[in-house]
């Protein structure tokens, strides 16, 4: 037992390693053991490409006959871009498969266990199970929701202000919050933000400094105030979905048509529906979604329960002033036992910035 969960936290960190490239798929890390050797070792990279387990079959060879396999979640057992995994599994001759989790997909869903079973290999499942749960949360809300895996981002002052009542706020947190976020952006397969928020900060949304597969900026802009010369329309650095009500400018709507950009029209009468936009991004195979707005966006959704997880990073100062705006706005509770309250919060400092990560059910 003690050897069985050192090998699977060793497959668990290289599954960890991928953290950001395999959306929509899981991530998956493999550990082959023949006779207290490590053989052979794998993570799924991208999607489209090996999986973990084949990878680690590759590097172990006919050293993975009569050997131990350690892999985060069940081998799949169908056809997608790639072969089944339990099929060269079983032809590499491997004596013993350990499996951390199950796999939700209808797809395999305890097919890949009994097809392993079936053909005479020993199977153990749970080993650290909880932590390869933590590492596919997204995956796993993917997976049995209609809508992504939501998380909101905030940076906030001590009295909760997301920018002076000038609407000044950059910077409120330090360097190495803001180094964190641009990870969180890295990791998100959508970025989705309101109209103010370009029209007030021109923002780019970009992850600065990668070359990695920047995530796809999605304006939430009802009438189509955004303006045509703003920088997420212009730099061609990532790709923009702007998502609108029906009471759209018409005008503006057909120069942006001309113009070659995207303009998605929800169901909203007035306002953008955001129930769409997630189901629309979902049909898009977008798996994660991080919300960067302000508190009028964050409110709504927040107040339709679509937040997953909440990260907010609270800087050790004072902005004041009651009409500087506040991360969550909307029409609020009116009592207590209303409020929202997180299923589990983590605390940690990062730099001279309070930090706080809320998984909200």
């Amino acid at each position: 037992m003690k050897d069985d969960v050192f090998y699977m936290e060793l497959a668990i960190a290289n599954a960890k390693a991928m953290k950001g490239q395999t959306s929509p798929n899981p991530l998956v890390g493999a550990v082959i053991v023949q006779q207290g050797e490590i053989v052979g070792m794998g993570a799924h990279m991208k999607a489209g490409e090996p999986h973990a387990e084949i990878h680690a079959l590759q590097m172990a060879r006919e050293k993975a006959k009569g050997a131990h396999l350690y892999v985060t979640l069940e081998p799949c057992s169908h056809y997608g871009k790639t072969g089944p995994c339990t099929e060269a599994i079983i032809k590499s001759g491997v004596k013993r498969v350990v499996i951390a989790t199950q796999d939700p997909n209808p797809l395999v869903a305890g097919k890949g266990m009994t097809m392993l079973k079936q053909a005479g290999i020993e199977v153990d499942e749970g080993i650290c199970k909880q932590e390869a749960d933590r590492l596919n949360v997204p995956f796993f809300h993917f997976i049995q929701s209609d809508f992504p895996y939501v998380i909101l981002k905030s940076a906030i002052s001590l009295d909760g202000k997301i920018a002076t009542a000038d609407l000044e706020s950059k910077w409120i947190t330090g360097t190495e919050a803001r180094k964190e976020v641009q990870q969180l952006r890295q990791e998100a397969d959508a970025v989705i933000t309101g109209v103010e928020t370009i029209i007030q900060d021109d923002a780019g949304l970009i992850v600065k400094d990668s070359n990695m597969t920047q995530p796809i900026r999605v304006i939430l802009d009802s009438t189509l105030r955004i303006p045509l010369h703003a920088k997420c329309l212009t730099d061609r650095r990532a790709e923009t979905i702007i998502c609108i009500s029906r009471m759209y400018d018409q005008k503006k709507y057909e120069l942006l048509i001309e113009k070659g950009h995207q303009v998605y029209i929800t169901s909203g009468e007035e306002r953008t529906d955001i129930h769409d936009v997630l189901r629309m991004l979902k049909e898009r195979s977008v798996m994660s979604v991080l919300v960067e707005a302000g508190g009028s966006v964050s409110a709504s959704f927040l107040e339709a329960s679509l937040v997953n997880e909440a990260v907010i990073y609270m800087a050790p100062l004072l902005i004041g002033g009651k009409n500087a705006p506040t991360f969550f706005e909307g029409d609020g509770v009116k009592k207590l036992k209303e409020a929202i309250r997180p299923a589990d919060v983590e605390y940690s400092m990062v730099g001279k910035d309070f930090k706080m990560t809320l998984k909200i059910q």
